[in-house]
């Protein structure tokens, strides 16, 4: 069994996105751990504030069938395929670290991103602090209390989803 982190963000209708997609992922892959829910501002584009979360599962299925599976999701609410990659979005899933793999095929993993997006750094930090970031062997906690926050703006919200 193989532990899953995965970042979900939305921007188009988030908290109803982000239920959504809870509920898809938990009958997909059973209980989920859940960090807290963030906002932030658009990174790469104007737009709309995002929501953002991770949330920690546990699976059985390949790498390649795990991003099959969260393809799956979000375009069953709304995520138009080959859509243009810094724009609004209903819903993004991505799979962030698969146990401590390191790979570039089927994707890159762990993802780049952990390293340099407070949405998705902060609630993985939270929900795996003491876990050790497989490529640069530092602690979530340690590289989000390095990590300039003057760079993206970020701030907890109200969130309530019932498994």
């Amino acid at each position: 069994m193989a532990t899953i982190f995965i970042s979900l963000g939305s921007n188009i209708d988030p908290e109803r996105h982000l239920k959504a997609a809870l509920t898809d992922l938990q009958d997909h892959f059973g209980p989920l751990e859940l960090s807290s829910v963030f906002e932030s501002e658009a990174v790469g584009f104007e737009g709309t504030n995002f929501l953002n979360m991770v949330v920690a599962a546990q699976t059985q299925l390949s790498i390649a069938d795990v991003v099959s599976r969260f393809k799956q999701i979000e375009q069953r609410h709304g995520r138009v395929k080959g859509a243009k990659k810094f724009a609004p979005r209903t819903l993004d899933l991505d799979l962030l670290l698969y146990d401590d793999t390191i790979s570039e095929q089927p994707i890159e993993l762990p993802r780049a991103e952990i390293l340099y997006n407070a949405f998705v750094l902060w609630p993985l930090a939270e929900i795996a602090p003491t876990l050790n970031h497989p490529v640069v062997n530092q602690s979530y906690q340690a590289l989000w209390n390095d990590y300039d926050k003057s760079q993206q703006s970020l701030w907890p919200v109200e969130f309530s989803w019932s498994a």
